[in-house]
């Protein structure tokens, strides 16, 4: 059985850079060209959706200079990904969700350009999770429900399940979520979505990560027996 959705979260890439005395940001750096690789491996798989936690929210308090080069890094690489004749000849959506107005203006246009362009494909999609957090996602959600409430356009008696999940910024589950790296939490991802989903941490960093580790996971998920509570 392969998942239908996986979520990985992408940690490692400045302790991998530290343990080659580097700096910091140039494990950014491979963690991007890594990225590159997986987005190809998805699809081959037959994933058809992936969620990559990819900055969040707390990532805000880095050192300005590590922040700054993460901004160059972003907005290459979704100049990259917009003229990407691969995103566009396998009808991938590519999504980006959290508080994305925190990001400077520059890296806001080109996310907004890549999701009005891809809006309508639904062979596959990514979400990028970005200026992310599970909490911050709950009660960004609690707020619009509040004002539909506030303004008459919702019953409370109406809220439900169903009601909630459309207000987050993504309603998809992941099956599965992967996280690299070696910490075994899930550092405020999908705090909601990711309630149900089976999870793989893996102790190598992000950069390292390779192909075969992934067919791993996939098979390791299609082994285990989901009951979902029951």
């Amino acid at each position: 059985m392969t998942p239908n959705h996986v979520g990985i979260i992408m940690d490692g890439n400045r302790r991998f850079a530290k343990r080659l005395m580097k700096n910091p940001w140039k494990g950014h750096e491979w963690g991007a060209e890594k990225l590159k690789e997986v987005l190809g491996w998805f699809k081959e798989f037959g994933v058809k959706e992936l969620t990559l936690y990819t900055f969040s929210v707390q990532n805000f308090n880095r050192p300005k200079k590590e922040f700054d080069y993460l901004m160059k890094i972003f907005n290459d690489n979704f100049d990259e990904l917009k003229e990407d004749p691969k995103i566009h000849e396998n009808e991938i959506q590519v999504n980006v969700i959290g508080r994305t107005e925190l990001f400077p203006e520059e890296l806001q246009k080109k996310l907004d350009y890549i999701q009005e362009k891809t809006k309508d494909y639904n062979r596959y999609k990514i979400n990028f999770a970005m200026a992310y957090g599970g909490q911050e996602e709950i009660i960004d959600a609690a707020k619009k429900i509040a004002e539909k409430v506030k303004t008459g356009k919702l019953d409370p008696e109406d809220i439900d399940k169903e009601a909630f999940e459309k207000n987050l910024y993504m309603n998809s589950q992941p099956d599965l979520i992967i996280r690299t790296g070696g910490e075994k939490r899930i550092s405020n991802f999908l705090a909601y979505q990711g309630a149900y989903s089976e999870y793989i941490f893996l102790d190598k960093m992000w950069p390292e990560f390779e192909k075969e580790d992934f067919v791993n996971c996939l098979k390791e998920f299609s082994e285990r027996k989901r009951r979902f509570g029951e």
